[in-house]
């Protein structure tokens, strides 16, 4: 695109928490759609890996890390410094979400991040039970904070990336063409409950937030060395969270090591073991059938409870949904490695950069199933040479998720009096319409596989021949 529009003014100061993978991505999109003062552009990091990026740009650099003892001290002045209202972008690891969006309510800032990110420490912490490290759990202290806010006050993005986020927004279109293509008569849903309706309409028993990932170097990996295309810190700390799943009714029993939860919306369970080790079957239109890590993700939660029908207090509908994720083949061998050794870290961590990737892609997209068309996967197939060619700094993976940060951005700049809110909650259709020019080929299409398909027939299974979609069909369990 020769012309990149200009989306949204920012008045006031960027605070940017964290340059890594995510944040160093994130940067170019914002100086291309955003009009703003670069002086008033402030980023916080650890690391000063990236600074050379900053400093070519005289964009003010503040190494350290974030606590809960100096987040206001350190924050507080860089978001109020002189006129306009303020940004703040969380793209870090180990920063409270829930405390942070509540400083930004009270300076009257903008907020937005990809994930609910508690302080450092909380997901190795032995003495917090697999129920209170769950991203159900983090979630509903996120709601519960929702709920305190008065109506009107600033727009805080949570959980704004690819997954979540991007996701939600790829749900609802194909929600619209599978209803749209069973012949439904319909008009396109405006509230939470007309889409929910329209889901159990459509017979959508569930969604996997489906991914195949399948960029490579030109070296193979070293040994004792996690290798991935995005951030490792964050990858280890949600795949060594239990594995959850929002629950859908369809579903006839929990898995052996499936547990509900007390409190809350109820729209998930999780499982007594980490995510990054749990596979599942899933489907992607590049490799066709596969198994994927059934790692946790707010939008596994928060999708299933959105399309939830009640009646009264009584769940009428709603679907299973969970991410059925194959990272790159480097990340594989790197978990592999990691829980050989007891779920122990590598001393060495290395992300692939655009430079060394030779071929690949990100296809990310959600798989709706068990309507009457069998299951339908919408999402991006972005290669790592589409994304050279319109941002730098980054791969596949990173633009997929910085394209949505900035996607969310323009939306919170054109709704700056919505609270907080979940990407289910935004207008799907402006903010695909501005990330889209990211996403390379964005694709629907159709598939016959169902769990049961080519099977093993030498080994015995306890399956449910009559719903191909339940779960107990999906995970794999040998």
């Amino acid at each position: 695109m020769a012309n990149w529009p200009v989306h949204a003014s920012i008045t006031g100061p960027i605070v940017m928490i964290g340059f890594g993978s995510i944040g160093r991505g994130t940067l170019p999109l914002i100086e291309r759609h955003f009009k703003y003062d670069p002086s008033r552009f402030v980023v916080i990091d650890p690391s000063d890996k990236n600074r050379h990026l900053l400093d070519e740009r005289g964009i003010k650099f503040i190494q350290a890390a974030l606590t809960k003892k100096n987040y206001r001290e350190i924050l507080t002045p860089l978001l109020t410094a002189g006129s306009g209202q303020g940004f703040c972008v969380n793209v870090s690891v180990d920063t409270s979400s829930i405390d942070i969006i509540e400083l930004c309510r009270e300076l009257n800032v903008f907020y937005i991040d990809t994930v609910i990110e508690p302080w450092k420490g909380f997901y190795s912490n032995p003495k917090i039970s697999a129920a209170d490290r769950t991203n159900y759990a983090l979630r509903e202290q996120m709601l519960a904070q929702k709920r305190k806010r008065k109506p009107g006050s600033v727009t805080a993005v949570s959980c704004c990336g690819a997954n979540p986020g991007m996701v939600s927004w790829f749900t609802k279109q194909a929600l619209l063409n599978i209803a749209t293509d069973l012949g439904l008569k319909f008009t396109e849903p405006k509230t939470r409950e007309e889409w929910a309706n329209l889901m159990m309409k459509a017979g959508v028993k569930g969604i996997h937030i489906a991914e195949r990932d399948t960029q490579q170097r030109g070296k193979p990996k070293p040994i004792h060395t996690f290798v991935n295309t995005w951030s490792i810190e964050g990858f280890i700390s949600e795949g060594s969270q239990p594995a959850e799943l929002g629950w859908g009714t369809h579903e006839k029993s929990l898995p052996k090591t499936g547990r509900k939860h007390k409190a809350g919306c109820q729209a998930a369970i999780y499982l007594l073991q980490p995510g990054a080790n749990t596979r599942v079957r899933s489907w992607c239109p590049t490799p066709g059938a596969q198994y994927g890590f059934c790692i946790t993700h707010n939008e596994s939660i928060s999708i299933a409870d959105y399309y939830t029908v009640k009646k009264g207090k009584t769940v009428k509908y709603r679907p299973t949904c969970h991410y059925a994720y194959h990272p790159a083949n480097d990340a594989v061998l790197s978990l592999h490695e990691m829980f050989g050794t007891g779920g122990y870290f590598q001393p060495h961590w290395h992300i692939m950069d655009e430079n060394e990737i030779v071929e690949g892609i990100d296809e990310l997209g959600v798989l709706l199933y068990g309507h009457k068309n069998n299951a339908y996967w919408y999402g991006s197939q972005l290669s790592i040479e589409e994304t050279k060619a319109v941002a730098p700094y980054q791969n596949a993976t990173g633009l997929q998720v910085t394209s949505a940060v900035m996607a969310g951005m323009v939306w919170a700049l054109e709704n700056p009096k919505m609270g907080i809110v979940e990407a289910d909650e935004m207008d799907f259709r402006r903010c695909l319409e501005v990330q889209m020019p990211y996403l390379g080929p964005v694709i629907g299409t159709y598939t016959d596989w169902t769990p049961l398909k080519e099977r093993n027939l030498f080994f015995p299974e306890d399956l449910d021949k009559k719903d191909p979609w339940q779960f107990k069909n999906i995970l794999v369990n040998f």
